[in-house]
């Protein structure tokens, strides 16, 4: 892969020198959060996400180079390898060049053009591409035979073969590639007879829109309507202006053999080329909004995986139910469940005993903290624990995925004598606690960020989040004596058998007290400790520096560190006035270079800092239910998701509201994700309420004072609004489009 160093830097606009060391570390099996964090002098600080792009690069790179071989070879094969065709071959730079310039060459099915030239009609059409001043029906039948007795059928014969030329042209597919490119549109319509069942797709009923700058919720929302079979689709430039561009690369001039070319264009158009470049540019817009949802989907993941823990507390966390009543945990500091109970609280004649058995709990585990699933009843449940006035925090807790948890093997292996809505109130209160260290337990398709997350490709889905988790989890690092083995895996270098392998050996030795230790792990090689044991703390260990994330391989050069300046190595870590002292250059050497060192001494003046915020408390309106909300209200709220067209907001009732992205911020934004984060507090404005179909149309910036700009003359000083979206996290698309950019004028300037 070192080879195409020099590509990779020049589309990364980065040092050849930097390509080839990432390159050269990946080939050593070094993970990306490893070369990120510990080869920074290798590689000159490149962080993961560039590091990331040289891995994909190199792949993509790799694949074109296996299918030139491939190509090079069949053509070869076939005897047909020529030094001109060579040369084109060397130039093409992409997987689609490539593959136009072997398609002449490609085996293919019978085809019309081959039936012609079986039956001898290659020489006529050869002379009528020509276009020399021929009496073209005199020429069509010296070509009569047994199965070729007509004018008709012989000119037929030689413009399918014209066709096919036509068609694997790699000069007409580049050019048409490029007006299809420039030009083409989206266009879908509805089904006959499918306007009822296919209603959720009326947007796309009649619909068009430029390739180039359909955005891609559309492109999926479209995608899925022509799927699932209520909508026909298709995508091509004006037909016109593609013969028009045919012709001016075949047609010399006014002939007969002009005449019959111009027929075997348009069927070439028709028949082969628009059919082949619209399947191809359908897979590309695909890919293109696949690319894009998974973004989507991988920030969100990161922003939840990341969210603020309480920490070590001693929790009462409970899943809130109507008829089946509630579910009750109390957890120790490290999550272990100690004691579980269920408690009605809809039921008056219930009541009392329910406050008595919460109050009960509290003084017998000693509880800090409640924590609440944020769903069905949830609010319902922090009212009632609210009027005990117990005077402890209340923390509701978003339980997406809780379910999926609580049926899992992963659930079943934790508490087999457990019920499943026991198990789901034990992953909320430690979701509390920690959010990473239970959701990685979860597949991140279930945790309830994403965008049209079944549609996409699902196997670049599944290897996207998983770069993101195993980011997330490095970049926090895990305390090696209470992380569970779905932690573990994700850490670098280790994986699901080493994780395994990890957990029972400390239920052998009681507990780690030095990473070294990690080096009797059965399996656990010299490599493996290489890639791991920086992202692996131990607390009040032997090593003052194993709660930190200083890897192994330095602890020699801390060491010295202290030793020159008259201090031991535990009174050095955490002292800012001592560490200020050190002379960064004095200790750069070949092993440790500046960007280490620098490294190291941020590490030690906050040893072990974990990289997330602080958890804080947040109360939501004294509102319980849609029926509550009205438009006009100011109220506090919680970003839970967040698109491309805009963000949702839990405003304490069961469906979050969307906040359009127009109505963010008054300053232009394209992107939700340029101003808000997931978890973030945020005041909405309620712009509207659709009782009947569950909807909340909100505004941020409309509680806000705007900047000061030029007023504009003849703009109506109303309220604006946006559509109203389905109440679910995971937004459907199909009912965001132009149409809905209509009904907002509508709304906004009187209908």
């Amino acid at each position: 892969m070192s080879s195409f160093a020099s590509i990779i830097a020049a589309k990364l606009n980065i040092r050849i020198t930097q390509v080839e060391s990432v390159i050269s570390l990946l080939e050593e099996a070094a993970t990306i959060p490893f070369i990120a964090r510990y080869r920074k002098d290798k590689t000159g600080g490149l962080d993961e996400v560039q590091i990331q792009q040289i891995q994909d690069e190199a792949k993509l790179l790799k694949e074109f180079s296996e299918r030139k071989t491939f190509i090079e070879k069949t053509i070869s094969e076939q005897g047909k390898l020529t030094e001109d065709l060579q040369k084109k071959l060397d130039a093409a730079t992409t997987i689609t060049e490539l593959e136009d310039i072997y398609l002449p060459y490609k085996p293919k099915r019978k085809t019309k053009a081959q039936t012609a030239r079986e039956n001898g009609l290659e020489p006529l059409a050869l002379l009528i591409l020509e276009q020399t001043n021929i009496a073209v029906v005199a020429e069509a039948e010296k070509y009569f035979t047994d199965k070729i007795t007509t004018v008709d059928e012989a000119l037929q014969g030689a413009r399918d073969i014209i066709s096919e030329l036509v068609n694997e042209n790699a000069e007409v597919r580049a050019k048409l590639r490029k007006l299809f490119e420039d030009t083409a549109l989206l266009q879908s319509k509805v089904l006959a007879d499918k306007e009822t069942e296919g209603i959720k797709y009326k947007d796309y009923f009649d619909f068009s829109e430029p390739i180039y700058k359909i955005p891609s919720h559309r492109i999926l929302a479209v995608l899925r309507g022509f799927l699932e079979g209520f909508l026909r689709m298709n995508i091509l430039p004006l037909e016109e202006t593609a013969l028009e561009t045919l012709e001016a690369i075949y047609i010399n001039g006014m002939s007969e053999s002009g005449d019959q070319i111009k027929k075997a264009i348009k069927d070439a158009y028709r028949r082969l080329l628009q059919p082949s470049l619209e399947s191809e540019f359908r897979s590309a817009l695909k890919q293109k909004a696949d690319e894009e949802a998974i973004t989507v989907f991988a920030e969100n993941l990161r922003q939840l995986l990341l969210s603020s823990p309480l920490g070590s507390k001693r929790i009462l966390a409970l899943d809130p139910g109507y008829r089946t009543g509630c579910k009750v945990v109390c957890l120790d500091e490290k999550g272990t469940l100690q004691k579980t109970s269920l408690i009605y609280i809809h039921e008056a004649n219930r009541l009392y005993d329910s406050e008595y058995k919460i109050k009960e709990l509290v003084k017998e585990f000693n509880i800090e903290v409640f924590a609440i699933g944020d769903g069905t009843a949830g609010r319902e449940t922090e009212q009632f624990i609210k009027k005990m006035d117990l005077k402890l925090p209340i923390f509701l807790v978003n339980e997406d995925g809780a379910s999926i948890y609580s049926a899992s093997e992963i659930a079943r292996e934790e508490f087999p004598d457990e019920d499943i809505t026991i198990r789901g109130a034990v992953s909320i209160g430690r979701r509390l606690m920690d959010p990473l260290a239970e959701l990685v337990k979860i597949d991140p398709k279930s945790i309830g960020v994403g965008q049209y997350q079944h549609d996409v490709n699902q196997f670049r889905l599944k290897e996207r989040l998983d770069q993101t988790v195993i980011s997330c989890v490095n970049n926090v690092g895990v305390n090696l004596n209470t992380a569970s083995k779905h932690l573990l895996s994700y850490v670098s270098g280790i994986g699901p058998g080493l994780a395994e392998n990890i957990v029972k050996h400390r239920a052998e030795i009681g507990k780690f007290t030095d990473r070294s230790q990690l080096l009797k792990v059965p399996r656990l090689g010299a490599k493996a400790f290489e890639q791991c044991a920086g992202f692996c703390r131990i607390q009040q260990g032997n090593n003052p520096l194993d709660q930190s994330a200083v890897h192994p391989e330095a602890y020699v050069l801390v060491a010295q560190m202290a030793k020159d300046l008259g201090v031991e190595l535990k009174s050095l870590i955490a002292n800012e006035s001592a560490l200020k002292n050190i002379d960064v250059k004095k200790y750069t050497s070949e092993a440790f270079g500046e960007l280490t060192i620098k490294d190291i001494l941020k590490e030690l003046k906050k040893p072990g800092l974990d990289p997330r915020s602080e958890l804080e408390q947040f109360e939501y309106a004294n509102i319980y239910k849609i029926e509550e909300v009205t438009v006009g209200m100011i109220l506090p709220g919680m970003v839970t998701n967040i698109t491309r067209f805009g963000a949702f907001v839990d405003i304490g009732v069961k469906q979050d509201g969307l906040v359009h992205v127009s109505e963010i911020s008054h300053n232009y934004i394209t992107d939700p994700s340029e101003v808000l984060k997931l978890n973030d507090k945020v005041q909405v404005k309620v712009m509207e309420v659709d009782i009947a179909r569950k909807r909340i149309a909100l505004s941020i910036k409309q509680t806000q004072e705007g900047p000061a700009r030029t007023a504009r003359p003849n703009r109506p000083m109303t309220q604006n609004t946006k559509p109203s979206v389905p109440p679910n996290k995971e937004a459907d698309l199909a009912d965001l489009s132009v149409n809905d950019a209509l009904a907002l004028l509508k709304k906004k300037f009187g209908k």
